[in-house]
């Protein structure tokens, strides 16, 4: 199948595979819907291996391609190589082989490499591949994702908000996300992987031999991270750090910065505090359309007497009294059911009862996007998220169509975008509660007077709210300025790059938090 005109893709390859046999890609069996458009082919189903099943016998991934390619975009031309491959983790005693992590790495051939910046990119989970990123928001094509649905056609389309004009990137899918896989049997390197350190100990084992197998020591190298992804970004810059590879700057999209906080929650103010912007940045969008500076009233309220009347406790009837005409107006609830909640609003109920009359319920992970109510009479209902489960499939099938048809790198496996198994294998060391990258981040900046981090949320996301983590930053030395610790508000949720606006912002902060580091001529004091 050919590409469309504005590719204007050369498929000469480097690496000798036209011999190679060509494998039947096939979709995990909670990804497979058929798609209406004829530039996309889906084979029979496939078993999907869990992570802790052995793999084929003898299986390995194929050998790196590498391709020219060609994309037009509004007002210049990129060119610029692809390469589709693998890097193996290797036993650090015996030399035995692990496991095999795959990778898309986009590199500008019009420039020169050695200066150029480097970008390894993350998506979260744990268990997510980076396709969401890459299609999503930083590769050279996208996926139109605002407004799809499960079976919309997957068409890529070239990104005029890529990166790539101002950073090579290299998108890489952790172990059991993606095409990426163990190679070995031994449970106990399954658990290894699938812990916080484990994951960060391999993930930066795998771009250092991308680094020096490409060359790209000197280049200024960067880590970008969505959700999860952006949770490992400090801690995998630490790491990195001291395997002597240094970082000059952060991009986290959507992240958690302290799973404690979250941890107490149940008993104490900090989740309502921290997700009344966001609720109100929902109810706001019914009639009108994103501002963000229409959202500093409610994040005063939320930071002041809000927070004064929820610690003086449930039993204050004047404390309730003052919380429930506030609350409701900036909820866009019925007053009567924010008093019997105390003026505590818990997200599910938010999310059933904002759209409620006419049946439809929100997004947690974008909470002005909605679907139809499965049980609309149901006094508790749960239903699949309207944003999560809804682009899973056009996304999963649109990366193996990019392998595929683009990168000519075919994978026996399914594509694993989401894989739910690692997640509940996760194992947390010591537990959820006590996981948090503020102290890295402190360290980090500390250490290092060049180093940049940009720290970006959408406004009606409930998974990660942003005003939880402006309260953090709010904490932060008076050496973490806001020239170098930046965060960001953009209209949209957890995957806000799906509104073309917001795409196109995030773009320009992260530009120029690149070129701050170019141009950064602070030394370290002595």
């Amino acid at each position: 199948m050919d590409l469309p005109q504005t590719f204007r893709t050369d498929r000469r390859m480097t690496q000798s595979h036209q011999t190679r046999r060509l494998f039947a890609v096939a979709t995990a069996a909670a990804l497979t819907l058929a798609f209406a458009s004829s530039a996309f082919a889906q084979s029979p189903e496939k078993h999907s291996p869990s992570p802790t099943e052995k793999p084929a016998e003898g299986r390995h991934l194929p050998a790196d391609v590498t391709t020219d390619q060609t994309v037009e975009l509004p007002g210049r031309t990129l060119h610029f190589k692809a390469t589709a491959g693998f890097i193996p983790i290797n036993d650090a005693t015996d030399g035995k082989p692990l496991a095999e992590i795959a990778y898309i790495a986009y590199v500008r051939t019009d420039q020169d490499a050695a200066g150029r910046p480097l970008t390894f990119v993350f998506n979260g989970g744990p268990g997510a591949a980076s396709g969401y990123m890459q299609l999503g928001a930083l590769g050279p094509w996208r996926l139109p994702l605002e407004g799809v649905t499960p079976s919309t056609p997957p068409v890529i389309v070239p990104n005029a908000e890529t990166w790539l004009d101002f950073t090579d990137l290299v998108f890489i899918d952790p172990v059991a996300t993606g095409y990426s896989r163990f190679i070995s049997t031994g449970d106990d390197v399954r658990k290894r992987f699938l812990s916080v350190e484990g994951d960060i100990d391999y993930l930066a084992t795998a771009v250092r031999k991308w680094i020096e197998k490409a060359g790209r020591q000197v280049s200024p190298k960067f880590i970008a991270g969505e959700s999860y992804g952006g949770f490992r970004a400090p801690k995998l810059a630490r790491k990195l750090m001291g395997d002597g590879v240094g970082v000059s700057g952060l991009v986290m999209v959507s992240p958690v910065l302290d799973f404690g906080w979250r941890g107490n929650g149940r008993h104490m103010p900090n989740n309502w505090i921290a997700r009344l912007p966001s609720m109100a940045a929902a109810a706001r969008e019914q009639n009108a359309p994103f501002d963000r500076e229409a959202l500093r009233e409610v994040e005063r309220y939320a930071s002041g007497e809000y927070m004064q009347d929820l610690m003086r406790g449930e039993r204050d009837a004047a404390a309730i009294d003052r919380m429930v005409p506030k609350v409701a107006a900036y909820t866009r609830l019925d007053p009567a059911l924010v008093r019997r909640l105390a003026a505590r609003i818990d997200t599910r109920t938010f999310l059933r009862e904002l759209n409620r009359d006419r049946g439809l319920v929100a997004s947690n992970y974008d909470g002005t996007v909605t679907a139809l109510d499965p049980n609309p009479r149901a006094a508790d209902s749960r239903s699949d998220d309207a944003v999560l489960n809804v682009v899973t499939a056009p996304l999963a099938t649109a990366m193996t169509d990019l392998y595929n048809r683009v990168l000519n790198w075919r994978v026996e496996d399914p594509y694993r975008l989401l894989n739910n198994q690692v997640s509940s294998r996760w194992d947390w060391d010591g537990g959820r509660d006590s996981q948090e990258i503020v102290s890295d981040l402190r360290n980090a900046l500390a250490l290092d007077p060049r180093l940049r981090v940009l720290i970006t949320h959408g406004a009606s996301d409930l998974v990660t709210p942003y005003f939880e983590d402006q309260l953090i930053l709010d904490q932060m030395p008076a050496f973490a300025t806001p020239e170098r610790l930046k965060l960001a508000v953009y209209g949209g949720g957890h995957m806000y790059y799906t509104r073309d606006a917001s795409r196109r912002a995030l773009r320009d902060d992260a530009e120029r938090l690149y070129r701050a580091v170019g141009q950064s001529t602070e030394k370290p004091r002595g």
